[in-house]
Parts: C-alpha cells; structure tokens; sequence
C-alpha cells in the first residue's frame, strides 16, 4: 500500500480528515490556514473543520498565571484526538506545553509569521512616549517584566479575552487602559494591523518560546505524520526547537517570565534568551549560536548558562508568587 492510501485508510475511509480548533476568531483562522494548505497538497482529501471550547476559553475573569494547570488553551483538543473525535489540532505553538502528551507529536510547524510583541496604545503613542505611571494591559509575566524592566514607572494591570476583545478593551475611551501588549502575528491574521502603535524591538520585548508559529498537533503514528509532512517547514521548526528547548530544560512554562527568539541564517543558528524577575529589576540575557540542526542542544546548553548566571532564583521567585 502507497503512502496516501495508507494515509487514507487512516483517516478514514473515504479520504477525510477532521482538525479540531478553538472558537475565537485568530484560532478559527491559523485552523482555515492549515485547512488550505493542506488540501493544497492532498487535493483530492476531504478537511473538516470541528470547534471546541477549551479551559482557558471558559475562564476568562482570572489572570492566566493564577488558573493553574498545563494546556489551558489545548486540553480538550489533545483529548478528542486520542479518542478519535479529531485527526489533527491547530494550536498556536506557544500556548503548547513543551511535555508532548503520551500518544501525541507535533506532527508539523508550518512557516512563521514575525514573533514580535506589538504595542497598541489608545493615544497611538510609542512605549517610550506613554505618559507617567501609564496603565498597560497584559496577562503575560514575561511581557510584564520586560515592560517593568524597561519603564519601571508603569502600573502593569490584567486583560484578558481574545486578541479582538483585547483590542476593543485597549481602545475604549472610559477603559484602564492606555496600551496593551500583544503578538504582531495574531493582530496580522486577523487583519487590524492598523491597530498597532509599535512594533516592539527584542532589546525591550523579547518574544515567547514559539510565538508567531502553529504548531499542528496529530496521533504519534506514521500515517497521521505522512498526512503533515508536506506543510512542514524546517527553518521555522528548527527555530521553534532551539527556544522550546530553552523553556523546557529551565523548567518554565508558559506563565513564566521566560523570553527566547532564535533565527537561522542558512545552516547556522542563533538564540537569545532572556529570564527576568517580575518586577523588572534584574534580567538574564544569554546567546548562543551553532548549527541549525543541532537546535534542540543549542537550547539546552543556553539555558545552563542562564541557570548559572541565577535564573533558577528568578524562576523560584516566580513560582513562590503564585501561591
């Protein structure tokens, strides 16, 4: 038996497949995109499209860090593709945990979007030109330290909702608000860049391990990998690689104030790394570069250098905050 009629029998019998996403609109696009490209390389396949609400859809009036847990935004799909309801699950790679589940691989990274974090400000002033002591949206640890460490004046207050929620919640006149914080590739998806005031440079806002990447979830099986591996793109995934590797083996996970970037520039590969404490007044940062295909140890030994140069105390610090 070929390859695809071994990927058809897998599916099912009739040549379909079902990807599973989450119900907001950015979630609803990243899963349309890989819907495309996927029929794009299997033409005669069938990609339905099935929706789910997941935890952290549900529980949206506490801050992330203090609902606890792995896998807010990616439980209950990881479930339905273990019991077969769903063939494959778009996830934004970033809001995946680095533990891959028993059963489960990361069968494809597309190609990337830009990882920066963007600044949406009410006035469209620049982070340097936000008045004294200005209000700043963000549910992230690590947009919050880094934003205390480069203007420690700033009152840093919780937002929460999906990126087009966010977006109105910043722009309301009688809102908190001045600014928020958020990734250039969720605003750039669903079309509102003419919303972004800034686009944030790594020296202040380093982004998160696999921001601006999908990261396209499916059973750990042959055939279901077979299905992915015409939409897979090696230059991002060693990228993803390199800054999850980073995460993974400082123990952090997404509520941590843990920022990585990597960029490879033919078969070379550099990596930063940033720890920071969460009111801003000490931060890591740490650089390695070597060959691309050995990204997942470039992560690695990156993060035993900031190991050594104290983050562990900073993630200690981090974790105590919690409870």
């Amino acid at each position: 038996m070929d390859s695809t009629l071994a990927i058809q029998d897998k599916a099912n019998s009739t040549g379909q497949a079902i990807l599973g996403t989450r119900k907001s609109q950015l979630a609803r696009w990243q899963t349309e995109h890989v819907q495309s490209l996927l029929h794009a390389a299997w033409p005669d396949f069938r990609f339905d499209v099935r929706v789910f609400t997941t935890k952290g859809d549900k529980i949206i009036d506490v801050p992330l860090p203090l609902i606890g847990g792995k896998g807010l935004f990616t439980l209950e799909l990881e479930n339905a593709l273990r019991n077969g309801a769903i063939d494959i699950a778009v996830h934004s790679l970033k809001d995946l945990p680095t533990d891959s589940p028993k059963g489960l691989t990361i069968g494809s990274i597309p190609p990337r979007e830009e990882a920066a974090d963007v600044l949406v400000s009410r006035g469209g002033e620049t982070l340097e030109a936000l008045p004294n002591h200005a209000t700043i949206g963000t549910s992230s640890r690590r947009r919050a330290a880094q934003l205390l460490h480069f203007r420690p004046d700033l009152q840093i207050i919780d937002i929460r909702g999906n990126v087009d929620t966010r977006i109105q919640k910043t722009l309301d006149p009688d809102g908190p608000y001045h600014a928020s914080v958020l990734a250039f590739a969720g605003i750039h998806r669903i079309e509102q860049d003419h919303v972004i005031s800034q686009i944030l440079p790594d020296e202040i806002m380093l982004p998160a391990p696999g921001q601006g990447a999908l990261g396209v979830q499916c059973r750990d099986d042959k055939e279901s990998i077979q299905l992915l591996a015409p939409i897979h793109a090696p230059i991002a995934a060693a990228e993803v690689i390199a800054e999850r590797s980073f995460l993974a083996a400082l123990g952090g996970g997404c509520a941590t104030p843990v920022a990585a970037k990597a960029t490879v520039d033919d078969l070379a590969l550099t990596l930063t790394g940033r720890v920071t404490t969460l009111d801003g007044v000490h931060q890591i940062e740490v650089y390695i570069s070597g060959l691309a295909e050995n990204a997942s140890f470039l992560g690695e030994a990156l993060a035993q250098e900031a190991l050594e140069k104290g983050a562990q105390e900073i993630l200690d610090q981090c974790q105590a905050a919690v409870h």
